[in-house]
């Protein structure tokens, strides 16, 4: 067995994961499935139950000053790397500088903007030294921020804050995320890597919490194919999927039963448009390309009832906050798709002339084939003809972030914390990582960048609902469904607690004979 670990009576666990991961690092990674593995490699200065509720991590307690700007972590007494090397507060020091240097290029860098300086460093108009972070000695550590920031503890459990091996990666580079390489301080450390057949992950017995970890062994099996994940659950070769066939939910719900969960999920499901190129580039192709589409078709036919139609850009769920919708969300369907016919028109496009030509682009899945087909139809029905072009989540997800060329292109956002503000610094004009788009709205920037800077709550979220305002009307991210959580959970795997966030830690899980 890898990594020294016995044989006998070892309890498995394979866990089907809806994608192949980019790469291992947690400063690099960036999809909801290369999450899942970081979560359970890595730790950060604080975590999530299995509950998604924000819990000690590698610091066992913290205080904070009067002013909300200084926060001071112990680090825990036990907190080991999977060598055995101490956790130290030098290591989220180097940590943090690492991903906010600007020549490591992390796409996921301006979230940890709430960090004194880090905007300034990360854009290399300030030394990476001035960044608010400081070891007070080895096991307390210091972080200064811009502002107060609501949801800072929970932005901690992200994986743009977890620690890395510094030694590991200056002796190995880009290799320090290979097995028998690979040091981390999570519940979990790895084992095995082989590309498109699984991920093992073994448990860290230098781990702080090692004896409350009841699996020995995760893999993780890539699967972006859904019926197949469903075939092979259902002859129990993986105890657990994070997505179902839309298509089959009445022979998953007739035939498993309570092994399908589905529960409330903060995501939005979108189409990005490409406002670089023209025609894109002019607001009224794009407010037509919105209005042409039939959500609630998507949601109650092709997803079959398992995603809500989504007339705005953040969920619903967020205390305190009233969502915007779009300003013809009461028109009926075809009083939609004659409003948008007559902006194509204006916009110089004809049903029977000159009609608009769209590529989509989408990552693998039956669902997201289904719901692109379904989508060029009803484009269609607007003198719209529709290509469809689709690739590996991996390929996908890496030519979005590269800035490949595309028409429109299928992508996703789920929280990585509970506030609104996380949906909509995606439209940033600065954020290069994940504003696929290219879009640039000057009072959009304001609006946002304003809020960070309120203290007073129903300030702060009037003032983001003002610039969800602008990113609904103007349409560059066109947003087409709202999330329920959608999984597979055998009636062996225990422990699994449905959330908003669908975050479910190895660590709180086990399995029964």
């Amino acid at each position: 067995m890898a990594l020294g670990m016995p044989a006998q009576a070892l309890t498995v666990y394979d866990r089907g994961n809806a994608g192949e991961p980019e790469t291992l690092d947690p400063h690099l990674v960036s999809t909801v499935q290369e999450a899942n593995l970081m979560r359970d490699l890595f730790e950060g200065l604080t975590a999530h139950d299995a509950r998604a509720e924000v819990t000690p991590g590698a610091a066992e307690r913290w205080e904070a000053s009067d002013d909300g700007r200084t926060w001071t972590f112990m680090l825990r007494p036990d907190a080991r790397w999977s060598n055995g090397d101490p956790v130290t507060a030098e290591d989220f020091v180097y940590s943090l500088r690492r991903i906010l240097d600007p020549a490591f290029a992390a796409k996921y860098a301006n979230l940890l903007y709430p960090i004194l300086n880090a905007e300034k460093v990360n854009k290399g108009e300030a030394p990476k030294e001035a960044l608010g972070i400081a070891a007070r000695d080895a096991r307390t550590l210091e972080i200064r921020l811009e502002r107060p920031t609501p949801y800072f503890l929970e932005l901690l459990t992200h994986q743009t804050t977890y620690p890395v091996h510094r030694a590991s990666i200056e002796r190995f580079g880009r290799d320090w995320v290979k097995p028998g390489r690979m040091v981390t301080n999570g519940a979990y450390r790895l084992a095995e890597n082989l590309p498109n057949d699984h991920i093992r992950l073994e448990k860290n017995p230098f781990f702080h919490a090692a004896s409350e970890v009841a699996i020995d062994v995760v893999n993780y099996v890539p699967l972006e194919d859904r019926g197949a994940a469903l075939r092979r659950f259902q002859t129990s070769e993986i105890q657990s999927y994070d997505d179902v066939p839309a298509e089959q939910i009445a022979f998953i719900r007739r035939t498993l039963g309570d092994q399908l969960r589905i529960a409330p999920y903060v995501g939005v499901y979108y189409y990005a448009v490409n406002v670089r190129k023209a025609p894109f580039a002019d607001p009224r192709v794009r407010r037509a390309l919105s209005m042409a589409l039939d959500r609630e078709f998507i949601a109650e036919k092709v997803w079959a009832g398992t995603m809500l139609p989504a007339y705005g850009w953040v969920p619903p769920g967020f205390d305190g906050y009233a969502p915007v919708e779009a300003s013809w969300r009461a028109m009926s369907q075809l009083e939609r798709e004659d409003a948008a016919l007559a902006l194509l028109k204006e916009a110089g496009f004809d049903p029977d002339g000159q009609r608009l030509e769209v590529e989509i682009r989408y990552n693998s899945g039956e669902n997201h084939q289904n719901t692109a087909t379904a989508i060029a139809d009803m484009w269609k029905a607007i003198g719209v003809d529709a290509r469809l072009i689709n690739a590996d989540g991996k390929t996908h997800y890496a030519h979005l972030q590269n800035r490949g060329d595309f028409d429109v292109a299928r992508a996703a956002w789920i929280a990585d914390y509970r506030d609104p503000q996380n949906f909509l610094f995606l439209g940033l004009s600065d954020n290069v990582g994940f504003n696929y788009p290219g879009w640039n709205s000057p009072p959009y920037d304001a609006l946002v960048k304003a809020s960070d800077d309120m203290a007073d709550p129903a300030e702060r979220l009037a003032t983001l609902r003002k610039a969800e305002a602008i990113l609904v009307d103007e349409q560059p991210m066109i947003p087409i469904l709202f999330y329920a959580s959608k999984a597979l959970v055998s009636h062996r795997l225990k422990g699994w607690e449905d959330n908003v966030m669908d975050i479910h830690p190895t660590r709180y899980l086990r399995l029964e004979p």
